[in-house]
């Protein structure tokens, strides 16, 4: 693979997946950010903490960059758990400020490293490619960015990049949901 076509791509496409996830925070006070939206207690804003911390350990130490700040073991059980939710002492702010700051760590990575260069995901048990690693971690953003999408929705119906309501609100919503509904209800007959 040409590194000189490939990098630029998979960067812009990690960065666009970045700020789709970050984006759907926009707008939302401290209480929508933060409380449980699933019966697994995902959270908006856990979300980017989740990701920023998965990013700090795949394109730091498993290429021997260790993200400079501490972070829970991976193998921390406890440790592992509290990325998947902001305690209250956590500020919206501090959040975001790490999910920066791995994110340019991270880019460094990409730009400074072959996309062939080797690594080693001791959670995985299992040598890596830093394309791998990037592939990876373009999906699970992209992932959670779609999660995200589907969480913002139920909170106040905004979808898309710009957290807009879709045209139709109101009646014309309720018809099309209607209209789904009862294809699935004919087709499950």
């Amino acid at each position: 693979m040409d590194d000189a076509l490939a990098r630029p791509r998979l960067l812009t496409d990690l960065r666009d997946a970045r700020a789709s996830l970050v984006g759907k925070l926009d707008g939302l006070g401290e209480y929508d950010v933060r409380r449980p939206l699933t019966p697994t207690g995902t959270t908006l804003l856990g979300l980017v903490k989740h990701c920023a911390l998965w990013e700090s350990r795949y394109l730091g130490e498993v290429f021997g960059r260790p993200f400079p700040e501490p972070l829970p073991a991976w193998t921390d059980h406890a440790g592992n758990r509290d990325h998947l939710w902001v305690r209250a002492d956590e500020t919206r702010a501090d959040v975001l400020g790490l999910h920066e700051r791995v994110a340019a760590h991270a880019d460094a990575t990409i730009a400074e490293l072959p996309l062939d260069a080797p690594g080693h995901v001791p959670w995985w048990r299992a040598d890596v490619t830093l394309l791998a690693v990037v592939s990876h971690l373009l999906t699970e953003t992209a992932r959670h960015a779609g999660h995200a999408d589907i969480l913002r929705e139920q909170l106040d119906g905004a979808v898309g990049d710009d957290n807009a309501a879709p045209p139709g609100d109101g009646e014309r919503r309720r018809a099309w949901n209607a209209r789904v509904e009862q294809a699935a209800r004919d087709a499950a007959r």
